[in-house]
């Protein structure tokens, strides 16, 4: 597999409850400032940390296709299958190990970094990749201060972008979903 040396990709994982344009952006800022080959949406059929999706998986993958559609840096796929998990140290785990790639950037929001160490083998996962963290109203000052980030001291990539307001929460909440 030696096409993958010296390509750098991002990971942007979860439930997509939906696929919105916040993804859109962040992973767009991502591939530019970092430089980044590919950007995996990696969606999961099921988030560990919260309750029963509000839409099918069938559903989120095929927004999140459209979303991304014509956008070739930024691939949308579903692992749970082939890795026995939705876990992200198994995802990474399985892209290193099968797909033999390097140089992994894990691109989460600052409301992420506020509870990431309670992700399963959150070391061992920051160990192996680049940590990116992108704003998110609100959540900055507490996940700057976070457990994780005391931890990993100046090793964390903060992307200070405009402020992004859309979520799958809101989403959810005000019908504002076209599928």
């Amino acid at each position: 597999m030696v096409r993958f040396l010296n390509k750098s990709f991002g990971i942007l994982g979860g439930s997509f409850d939906p696929a919105h344009k916040g993804h859109l952006v962040i992973s767009k800022i991502a591939i530019k400032k970092l430089k980044l080959n590919k950007v995996l949406w990696i969606i999961t059929k099921q988030n560990p940390f919260k309750g029963k999706t509000f839409f099918p998986l069938s559903q989120r993958m095929a927004k999140a296709k459209k979303i991304t559609h014509g956008i070739k840096k930024i691939k949308v796929v579903y692992l749970d299958k082939i890795t026995g998990s939705s876990r992200t140290i198994n995802l990474i785990n399985y892209l290193i190990n099968k797909k033999k790639l390097q140089n992994i950037y894990l691109i989460i929001g600052s409301d992420n970094l506020i509870e990431f160490h309670k992700w399963k083998s959150w070391k061992k996962i920051v160990k192996l990749t680049k940590l990116i963290v992108f704003s998110r109203k609100g959540y900055d000052r507490k996940g700057r201060k976070s457990k994780v980030a005391k931890y990993l001291k100046n090793k964390i990539i903060f992307i200070d972008n405009k402020p992004i307001l859309i979520s799958s929460t809101k989403l959810r909440k005000t019908s504002q979903i076209n599928f």
